[in-house]
């Protein structure tokens, strides 16, 4: 089975990944509200590209408070209408997605930039949306929880941390724990790149501590100061950043490889 996260948009790569015909999993953020790198997305689609870079740059900081003053500022009194020119450009790119997933199988579940409500509703058949649950995957018992960390922002794709607890504590024992985001280990949350250490999950941490699940995916961190992570017996692996790299895992013999797509 192959496992993907934080595609971001990036629907043709990920079309290619069905050719194999191997079950696939993907671990949240189909799509791509602002690309930190460029600025590119459904953003700037909406309000240009200036606003979505400035934008980005202070949600990269951590600057919920200049984030929030720049939203106020340029949407003004047109804040529904603003919120529904970008949901009309997320869903085309959801029915890209759908194009492109076509005729493929497996699971999918929701990352911080998703809406879920809209993501479930574009998944073409043959892929399940599952959100605090477990499935069978060639025997194997799989237990997959979406959503990002909840902040400031209140977005819909977040979890709250007492509805995360509650969410994994319904799973039971699972081989395998498949995430949006990364238990709170320091190493696995802190991005390289921007010198952030990015959210993390105490109830996914203490889930793994307490349960051992052979295998944890997720996602979230895109450029993360370690991609592999024991806790216990549970191996970690962070299988994004997709959008960027094209970098996927695959789980075979019990063994897990990592690969691109070019």
């Amino acid at each position: 089975m192959i496992f993907v996260s934080d595609v971001h948009g990036a629907n043709t790569a990920l079309g290619r990944l069905l050719e194999s015909g191997e079950s696939l999993v993907i671990l949240g953020d189909l799509v791509n509200l602002t690309d930190y790198r460029s600025g590119l997305g459904a953003i700037a689609d909406v309000l240009g590209i200036d606003f979505a870079r400035a934008s980005s740059l202070a949600r990269a900081e951590g600057d919920y408070g200049e984030m929030r003053a720049l939203w106020e500022r340029r949407a003004g009194d047109d804040v529904e209408d603003l919120r529904r020119q970008i949901g009309a450009a997320l869903d085309r790119q959801y029915q890209e997605m759908t194009s492109v997933l076509e005729g493929g199988s497996g699971y999918v579940i929701h990352g911080n930039v998703d809406r879920p409500e809209r993501l479930k509703a574009a998944l073409p058949d043959g892929f399940g949306y599952v959100h605090g649950e477990t499935v069978e995957i060639d025997g194997i018992r799989v237990g997959l929880v979406g959503g990002g960390i909840a902040t400031p922002m209140g977005a819909e794709g977040e979890v709250s941390d007492q509805d995360m607890t509650r969410l994994l504590e319904g799973l039971g024992h699972v081989d395998i724990l498949g995430t949006h985001v990364p238990p709170a280990i320091p190493t696995l949350r802190r991005d390289v790149i921007t010198g952030r250490e990015e959210r993390g999950s105490g109830p996914i941490h203490d889930y793994i501590v307490e349960h051992q699940p052979c295998y944890h995916f997720y996602g979230d961190v895109h450029q993360a100061q370690a991609t592999q992570w024991r806790i216990g017996k549970t191996r970690c692996h962070n299988a994004g950043y997709f959008r960027a790299t094209g970098r996927y895992l695959r789980l075979s013999g019990g063994i897990v490889e990592t690969a691109r797509i070019g």
